[in-house]
């Protein structure tokens, strides 16, 4: 997912003693809303401890009275989220209709904290953005068939500036939540400026971005159930490798090999990137992997101990330590695994100052593919 806005923390206190083993209990309380807030409506806690789902009904606040509460239970370490209204176009922001910072909060014991939200952000029309795509990108199709899922995405492209000059094949990276990799118009919170990175270096690749499905990210991306969602990642790694990969291959000039195949993703597109590159590394050779979901994925280490003998491709792997809780611990595990039970090189990137942005998916980026392209 995007990475989000920063919005306030309010207070905190201390309340009981711990709930279960390496978890505290943890109980929000909204106390105060705007004057025409809609009586009846759902306020949802989105966060780092849940792929930021806007409307996650295990994050679903009790309404009594004036006051909405929510009971959950997280492992102790800083905590960033915000409230919504079921939606990224129902947030919580200043009363001119302004961005407000994260609600950042550290749990080391049984924790109480009282929120109040200013105003709601549909209260107010967002103005158009102006596109800061290069004219190297184009949308490959608005409508491009998912046969797997039975749905359809917007499919971006980026080609060289020589690619029409010249004859060259070009390696391609497919990245995930395509919204954000080249135009800061349709991304949530800042785009990765990828292209004009590519434009800038003259980094000879080819790069498909593949948007997200706003209510079907959380599934899409994972393949593996969660709670009440049921995991639809299988079905969208296989379209990846078994009908976006061969139709760019047919429709451009790039090299048809695993080795010059790369997959790269943030957060949960970090997690069906290493997924996708894990199930099929016939396809892919290599993978940028993100501050990876991987909390959401609970089979995932057992699928790495029955998959990872076949890859033998590269991957690099970025966690900062002030994303969450297990953020880095989760992903030293999975890759400490995959050294362990494959032949594939590994370059491991923890940020002692790095948090769950897309700006910070923005500066490692470029490092990342330099790395997986590099012989």
């Amino acid at each position: 997912m995007p990475s989000f806005v920063n919005l306030k923390f309010i207070t905190c206190s201390l309340l009981l003693p711990l709930a279960a083993a390496g978890q505290y209990n943890v109980s929000v309380a909204v106390t105060q809303l705007p004057p025409y807030h809609p009586q009846q409506a759902d306020l949802f806690l989105a966060g780092s401890f849940n792929g930021w789902n806007p409307a996650d009904t295990a994050y679903r606040f009790q309404h009594e009275g004036n006051t909405y509460r929510l009971n959950i239970s997280l492992p102790p370490g800083e905590y960033a989220c915000k409230i919504t209204r079921g939606s990224w176009e129902k947030t919580e922001c200043k009363t001119d209709g302004s961005d407000i910072p994260n609600r950042v909060f550290r749990i080391g014991r049984d924790t109480a904290i009282n929120w109040q939200v200013d105003c709601w952000s549909d209260r107010f029309p967002r103005p158009a953005r102006l596109s800061t795509a290069s004219p190297q990108v184009q949308v490959l199709d608005t409508a491009f068939l998912i046969p797997q899922l039975n749905r359809t995405r917007r499919v971006w492209i980026y080609l060289p500036k020589d690619y029409a000059s010249d004859q060259r094949r070009y390696p391609v990276i497919y990245m995930q939540d395509g919204q954000n990799v080249f135009d800061d118009a349709t991304s949530f919170s800042g785009e990765w400026g990828v292209d004009e990175y590519l434009d800038s270096t003259g980094t000879p690749c080819i790069v498909v971005a593949i948007d997200h499905g706003a209510q079907q990210r959380l599934k899409e991306y994972n393949p593996y159930n969660l709670d009440s969602l049921t995991g639809e990642g299988e079905k969208y790694a296989a379209f990846l490798a078994k009908t976006l990969v061969p139709y760019i291959d047919k429709k451009f000039r790039t090299r048809p090999h695993a080795k010059d195949r790369m997959l790269a993703g943030s957060s949960m597109g970090g997690l069906i990137s290493f997924y996708t590159a894990l199930m099929y590394p016939e396809i892919f050779g290599g993978a940028a992997v993100l501050s990876p979901a991987f909390w959401t994925a609970r089979p995932l280490a057992e699928t790495v101990k029955e998959k990872a003998k076949s890859f033998k491709g590269k991957m690099f792997a970025y966690a900062g330590e002030k994303e969450s809780a297990k953020m880095v611990s989760d992903m030293q595990s999975i890759f400490g695994l995959m050294q362990q039970k494959s032949k594939g090189k590994y370059q491991i990137d923890i940020s002692p100052e790095g948090r769950h942005t897309e700006s910070e998916w923005r500066k490692v980026f470029p490092k990342a593919l330099e790395w997986l392209l590099g012989k």
